[in-house]
Parts: C-alpha cells; structure tokens; sequence
C-alpha cells in the first residue's frame, strides 16, 4: 500500500513540475522584469545596501522583525540541499550547461520574489496577539478576493511545511551525521528536537535573532571554503565557463561518468533545480517579509529579491563552479555525495567533506526554523492564533520523529504540495500586477535615502 501511494504520488510530482509549471515560473519572472523595467538590475545595489549595511533604518515603523532578519528567515528556508544536492544534481544529469538556465531562473525569479514581498507587506494583517501575518493566503483572500484559493494555498503551505520542511530536513542531517560520525540518527533527532523547541517556541522575534546569526556564518562558512577552491584552481575557471556556456545552448557528449545530456534536459534540470533552491514564484518566503518593519511595501521587496540574488547567483553558482573546475562533475556520482567529492578533491583533503557535510546539516537545521514559520502562519490563517502554540510543540516533535523513518511517501506527498502552492501563488501575482506597478512607483517617485 505504501509503496504504491508513493509510486502514484511520485508520478504526481513529475506531472506538476513538469515543463507546463516550469514555464509558467519562468514566464512570470520574464512578465514582472517587463512591467518593472528590470528592476531587479537597475536597483540590485540599492536593494543589497538596504539589506546588508542600512540592516536597521526601518525599524521603527510596524512590524516584528527587521529587513534584514526577515531577509535572513527566508534565506534561512532556502539556502539548503538545493544549493549543495540540487546542483549537483542539475549538472550531474544536465551538464555544466545546467548551471546557465540556472542563472536565467535566478534573474528573473529576482523580479517575482520582489513582487510576492510587495504583495505581502501590502495586504499584512496584524493579529490578535500583536504579531504580523502576511503571504500568499493573505494577499489572494483580500487582494483578489478568492478566500477559497486562499485557503488551498495555506492547506498545502501547511502539508508542504511538514514534509520537506521539516521531516525531509531532519532526516537528512541524521543521515549525514550518522554517515561521517557514525552517531545514530535518534541521537542526532533528539538534538535537532531540542534545538528547534529552543528557537521557534519564541515566535518569530526568536527565529529572526538566531538566522540572523546563523545563516550569515554557515554562508560564509561554505562559500568560503568554494572560493578557496576557484583560487586554487584559477587556471580552471576560464575553461568552466566556456563549458557552461557552450553546453546551455548544444548537447552535451558523454566521457567519464558522465552520460551526456541533450540541450532540452540541460534547460530543464536546471530551471527545475534552480526553483527548488530559491522558492521563487512558489509563495513561501513572502509570509516572512510580511513580518519586516517597514514603511513601504517596496523596501522590502527590494531587500527580499536579494534572497535569490544570494542563493542562486552566489551560493549556487560557486558550488556549480567548483563541481566543474575539479572535474567531479563527470565521476557519475550525483547529489551531496558528488559535491563532497568535488570540495574533497579542491581541497585535497578530507576536509571537504567535512565542510560538505557540516554545511548540509548547518543547512538543514536553518531549514526547519525558517519552514516552522512558513508553516505556522499558514495553519493560523485556517485555524486561527489559538493554533500557534500547539503548531510548534507538534513541529518540535516531528523534527525527532523524521530523523527515524523512511521518508518515500511523506517526501513524494510533500513535494506534491510543494509544487501545488505555486498555481494559486502565481494567478494572485499576475491579477495583482498593478498593484505591485503601484506600489514600486509609490516608492521610487519619493527621493532615495
């Protein structure tokens, strides 16, 4: 029975991140960077200044956390497997061409991550508790005015939570840990149990303060390690580009352990996996921005789209690039295993998988807290603030729990979900589009600080 609900779960999930999906996202971003002038170039500066050195000049409008803690929550959610498995996984199968239309997803997913933060901070409310709620489900039900879609939205935000979220992730920093430190993966549930209690049960304000540490560190703290490896390897880095270029727009030919690949799979492995990494377009980290203090709706847009700019253009492009200099990239190995491979091999050592998996699991646990809020706001929105409580003691508990079982059918159900939040995400931003035009004009018509 298990077995087959997750073979029918799974085919779900081929069918709904399928081309037709891939080319609506996509598609959306192209539409938002036409309406907005690309936006998304003409003001990344302004946007990073305001993220990362201004991190403090709003904050003594509404809201519950800073730009820059809200920045770090959503980066929190998505600089995670996709960045260290998802590439691997893209080029492994696609070629170093994979790692171009990965770029093309990051820049346009630029302008739709802007736009849903807009939207967000737009139709926020404040609830009974003093605390900001915002998102997809917010801006469908008032700015559209469809509560059922609404509603559908928050249903599979919620399942979606659980899964790849939170089980998935803890499942994952088990295996890890039991694989390099052969801990048991009990013991590695009841830390990450405890460790998530400690910080969610504390709102946002407390998940705001403890990415705002983390996730700067566990960033630095891999890339760093990648830079290394592209300055050891400088020589390789021309080459590595021409092979990306070269390989986004011609077929690539087997040698190696590589398979080959034809230019159709390149695009779509790495469109596919560079969603999954930066979440643009899917709706989940406009509920963080919702909670940003801040004046106008379009500040924290900007700050927001630099969510993708780091994920994508930064994190993913560095592991992307180490992956092709070493030479990994045609080992046949695939996922975390194929990026361990490729820093072991940059930095000549074991350390490199140990960076690897310390990032993983650094990247995981990030996961759960920034998905734990994602999560709670959507069952607040269906249930109501008297839910927020028990949601995050049952959260803490499923973190314990997924670090024990077989994942297959709560990943495939999941991801199912995952996939579905995007199709009433995406209709409330494009029926919403003069909004988030008016919006943008609002802001950029007054004098930039």
């Amino acid at each position: 029975m298990t077995e087959t609900l997750s073979n029918l779960f799974g085919t779900l999930s081929s069918w709904i991140w399928g081309l037709p999906l891939i080319l609506i996202l996509i598609g959306t971003g192209a539409w938002f960077t036409i309406r907005l002038h690309g936006l998304q170039f003409t003001k990344l500066f302004h946007a990073l200044n305001i993220a990362l050195i201004k991190r403090h000049s709003d904050d003594t409008e509404e809201g519950d956390v800073s730009h820059f803690q809200a920045l770090m929550t959503a980066l929190s959610a998505t600089v995670g497997t996709g960045n260290i498995a998802g590439v691997a996984t893209a080029i492994a199968a696609g070629g170093p061409g994979a790692l171009f239309w990965m770029w093309i997803t990051g820049l346009v997913g630029m302008a739709t991550k802007y736009a849903e933060a807009v939207l967000a901070v737009r139709f926020r409310i404040k609830d009974h508790n003093g605390n900001m709620s915002g998102g997809p489900m917010y801006y469908i039900s008032k700015g559209m005015g469809w509560k059922w879609m609404g509603t559908l939205f928050a249903v599979f935000a919620s399942i979606a939570a659980f899964g790849i979220g939170n089980m998935v992730q803890s499942n994952s920093v088990a295996d890890v840990v039991e694989s390099a430190a052969n801990i048991p993966t009990w013991v590695t549930g009841l830390v990450l149990m405890v460790g998530t209690g400690l910080v969610i049960l504390g709102g946002i304000k407390s998940i705001g303060r403890v990415t705002g540490i983390l996730v700067p560190v566990m960033i630095f703290f891999y890339v760093g390690t990648a830079l290394l490896i592209l300055i050891l390897k400088y020589a390789e880095i021309p080459n590595a580009l021409s092979l990306v270029f070269k390989h986004a727009f011609t077929p690539t030919a087997g040698f190696g352990g590589f398979v080959g690949s034809t230019v159709m799979l390149t695009i779509r492995h790495g469109v596919s996996k560079g969603i999954f990494s930066n979440e643009s377009g899917l709706g989940s980290s406009p509920i963080a921005a919702a909670a940003a203090r801040t004046k106008y709706p379009a500040v924290q847009a900007l700050v927001s789209m630099t969510q993708t700019f780091i994920d994508t253009l930064i994190v993913c492009t560095l592991t992307g690039l180490v992956l092709i200099v070493t030479g990994a990239w045609q080992s046949g190995l695939t996922g975390a295993e194929l990026t361990s491979t490729a820093f072991s091999d940059g930095v000549g050592s074991q350390f490199g998988q140990i960076i690897v998996a310390v990032g993983l699991a650094l990247f995981a646990f990030s996961t759960l807290i920034g998905w734990s809020y994602y999560g709670e706001k959507s069952i607040e929105f269906l249930i109501g603030e008297r839910a927020i409580l028990p949601y995050r003691v049952v959260w803490t508990l499923v973190v314990g729990l997924g670090a024990v079982i077989k994942l297959d059918l709560v990943w495939a159900f999941a991801d199912v979900c995952n996939g579905l939040m995007a199709f009433p995400n995406l209709i409330a931003l494009i029926a919403l589009t003069p909004i988030v035009v008016q919006e943008t004009q609002r802001y950029l018509s007054r004098k930039i600080e």
